[in-house]
């Protein structure tokens, strides 16, 4: 059964920097998201810390935090049906390699870590990391 969700949205600083986010936000659009927020920012280290905790005992947890925190990014509350699993289908795997045709991290993914987009996994998440964001 379909449910109507919000679902967390980062353009990170790969994509942000070669002015790739009106072209991302556009196939959001297309694929019948709605952007209900955005800003664009840039966030500290101390914030990628928090904000990836989860990730905290990972050995790729550093270099997500400096890379998160390296420039702007465009943080989105995207919203429709099924917003948090038709997001990740969208995004494609982590690895732009791995990804299939036609998602944004094979388009415009440049590794692993520079793969251009974060979207929220599971429910739970998508409401802690809209809280980060767009809670003051």
């Amino acid at each position: 059964m379909s449910k109507y969700e919000q679902t967390l949205s980062i353009i990170k600083p790969d994509a942000v920097e070669r002015n790739l986010s009106d072209e991302i936000k556009q196939i959001f659009i297309l694929k019948g998201f709605k952007i209900a927020e955005e800003k664009k920012l840039k966030i500290t280290k101390n914030e990628a810390e928090k904000f990836y905790q989860v990730h905290q005992t990972k050995p790729f947890y550093n270099d997500l935090c400096n890379y998160l925190s390296s420039g702007p990014i465009v943080a989105m509350i995207l919203e429709k049906e099924n917003a948090i699993i038709d997001n990740r289908n969208i995004m494609g795997a982590t690895n732009p390699k791995d990804a299939a045709e036609g998602t944004i991290r094979k388009k415009f993914g440049l590794s692993i870590d520079k793969n251009s987009v974060h979207g929220s996994d599971s429910a739970e998440n998508a409401k802690i990391e809209i809280d980060f964001f767009f809670k003051n």
